[in-house]
């Protein structure tokens, strides 16, 4: 079974979340937060602010760690066990761009397109809108159909 580590940046302004649409690859045409693969010697936090400046060429500056999603999933065939590292931000620099990779959008919290995110958003976002710390573990079938979720929240 592969491995991987990877973040996720959710960056929020007032009553808005900024979220941007896959155009290639893993998870393309849904519309999720700004992340990626944590690279060799690199950082949680190094990677999701170069994963920002690569996908939206924007820079967050205050980024607080929100937790951490396990998830067992399908890369192509194989199983695979991923550790999301998740993170919110109120202020970036810069003003987000279309790259060849993400198409970015602020939405209204209270509007966000549910139907083309995945499942497990629905699960950790309201904490993360609260800045609770979590910990979540998701498991997807071949067909991404999700089998199981927990979130616990973390004593701080």
């Amino acid at each position: 079974m592969k491995n991987k580590e990877t973040t996720l940046l959710i960056i929020k302004k007032e009553n808005k979340i900024l979220l941007a649409r896959k155009k290639r690859g893993f998870g393309l045409g849904k519309w999720n937060g700004i992340g990626g693969k944590i690279e060799e010697n690199e950082t949680p936090e190094e990677a999701m602010i170069r994963e920002t400046e690569e996908e939206i060429f924007a820079t967050p500056i205050d980024l607080k760690k929100i937790g951490i999603m396990h998830f067992i999933e399908y890369d192509t065939e194989e199983q695979t066990n991923v550790n999301m590292h998740l993170y919110v931000a109120t202020k970036i620099k810069g003003i987000p761009k279309e790259s060849n990779e993400m198409l970015p959008e602020w939405f209204s919290i209270d509007n966000l397109p549910w139907e083309e995110m995945f499942e497990d958003v629905k699960y950790w976002l309201p904490y993360l809108l609260q800045e609770k710390e979590i910990e979540g573990y998701f498991e997807y079938d071949k067909n991404w159909k999700m089998l199981k979720h927990v979130i616990e929240e973390q004593k701080q």
